[in-house]
């Protein structure tokens, strides 16, 4: 599974991408807000910190709007995703980007039915917001095993990338159910690796090592 960044911050994009482990960026119109710098540069920046696909969004309501936005944002850079609403006019938009070899992104997927549709219209990738179904009492693990159950069945190639994402357990679930993709804030990824057990062993080997006086070097 793929691991992207949930994140307009530049030195935690830059930061994590030193990792080798980060393939590709998620930002949305609320992430992009809270930058102090003009969105296009916001998006070159990050494009040039990470080598994979980074979602922009757009903010048209509009098929054609979305579409003169999807278009426009495209050029920034090559590895850039155009981000669109699942709205009937951005099923629209979506049509005609993909049409134009333009990546995409349908975000704001609460359901399996939206989620086909997505595809039918060619979206490279589809964002279900796990996080928020859970917030509403239901599983959005269920929702991701729908999805790919769907897309197997009739060979869809759109990725299903798990987005809304709250815990560590939240990418292990979507790990499981087969999510292509999983977008996590930089809070979630460092939650990952740091285990309490593993800070505690790695006290004990360091401090029993300080202790017997030996040395790595000849």
């Amino acid at each position: 599974m793929k691991i992207f960044l949930d994140s307009t911050n530049l030195t935690d994009i830059k930061k994590l991408a030193e990792t080798g482990l980060i393939d590709g960026v998620t930002t949305n119109p609320t992430l992009a807000a809270q930058q102090q710098q003009p969105f296009r540069q916001l998006i070159q920046d990050i494009c040039c910190a990470v080598d994979g696909p980074i979602s922009a969004e757009v903010v048209a309501e509009d098929a054609d709007g979305m579409i003169d936005q999807g278009r426009d944002l495209a050029t920034i850079h090559e590895n850039v995703v155009v981000k669109i609403p699942m709205t009937l006019d951005g099923l629209k938009a979506c049509r005609v980007l993909a049409d134009d070899d333009i990546m995409t992104n349908v975000t704001l997927v609460f359901s399996a039915t939206q989620a086909l549709l997505a595809a039918k219209a060619g979206a490279t990738y589809v964002s279900p917001f796990i996080g928020r179904i859970d917030d509403q009492g239901w599983d959005g693990m269920i929702l991701i095993e729908d999805i790919k159950q769907i897309y197997r069945h009739y060979g869809y190639q759109t990725s299903i990338l798990a987005a809304s994402v709250r815990h560590p357990q939240h990418v292990l679930m979507a790990a499981k159910a087969g999510a292509d993709v999983c977008t996590i804030p930089p809070k979630v990824f460092h939650q990952l690796y740091r285990h309490a057990l593993t800070d505690l062993g790695l006290k004990t080997f360091l401090d029993d090592w300080k202790n017997s006086g030996l040395t790595l070097h000849r």
